[in-house]
């Protein structure tokens, strides 16, 4: 078991502030991996489930798809799945009561409060959470019964930056900051946004520090580029040439036809 153990981040709390990534492709986890990343996550669908094990050096999380699961048979299933895929930890946006399940079996969780998405209807939308007094007290709340239930770590999304320093005070579960200020163990950006792969909307709380979409802007046009002179080339006759084709003897061309009609 290569990378940090989920031992490893607990005993990191209030000692370093760990980096954590999530990505979509193969390439993107490795890159991660090769440059020192603490934590890499993806969500576990099946084009993905090869990831964890291409970057054994690096601790890998698989997050539990919202809406897949209709009960806690389900979910303790796709989770155990994931932690034999080679994660080391699981995501898994539900209640404490799923958490629990997944938590007595040894699995380890990482739960979600703040601007949970699939849940964003009862904060408010998509916006932050926890600037008044009955959201902190929601939020603290929630952390509270996820960390009774028994994950590890909670990711707080857009959680106002002073209750999520709080919080990481109070709480001896590893908090996890998408947008919820410096105070949190661990910071967590989405590789789309770091590499700055989105056109229009950048995230308040995302940093980009390359411009993807202008890269691949540029590839492309090469692509039609290339596909115009390849036609041009095809129509004009330049493609193919005498050394894209296999030669053969005009004899021996001669020879296999001659008692069948010839030429």
């Amino acid at each position: 078991m290569g990378g940090m153990t989920v031992l490893d981040l607990q005993a990191a709390k209030g000692k370093r502030t760990l980096a954590y990534v999530q990505v979509a492709r193969e390439e993107e986890a490795v890159a991660a991996s090769e440059a020192g990343m603490d934590m890499i996550g993806t969500a576990f669908v099946v084009e993905r489930a090869h990831f964890a094990k291409a970057v054994p050096d690096t601790h890998f999380q698989f997050g539990l798809p919202w809406g897949k699961h209709a009960d806690k048979t389900e979910a303790i299933r796709d989770a155990m799945a994931a932690m034999t895929a080679g994660a080391q930890s699981v995501y898994c946006g539900y209640s404490p009561q799923i958490v629990e399940t997944l938590a007595r079996e040894g699995v380890p969780v990482i739960c979600h409060v703040g601007l949970v998405p699939p849940k964003a209807t009862w904060t408010g939308g998509f916006k932050a959470v926890g600037k008044t007094a009955d959201q902190a007290a929601m939020v603290w709340r929630q952390v509270q019964d996820f960390e009774a239930a028994g994950a590890f770590a909670v990711e707080m999304e857009v959680v106002a930056a002073p209750l999520a320093a709080e919080i990481t005070r109070r709480t001896a579960m590893l908090t996890i900051s998408l947008g919820s200020g410096a105070g949190c163990d661990v910071q967590y950006l989405f590789s789309a946004d770091l590499l700055g792969e989105n056109r229009g909307h950048i995230p308040r709380h995302a940093k980009t520090y390359r411009n993807f979409a202008a890269e691949r802007d540029r590839l492309q046009a090469e692509r039609v580029a290339a596909y115009r002179e390849y036609i041009a080339d095809v129509k004009g006759g330049a493609f193919p040439e005498e050394r894209h084709s296999v030669a053969m003897e005009a004899a021996v061309l001669a020879e296999t036809f001659s008692g069948h009609g010839g030429f």
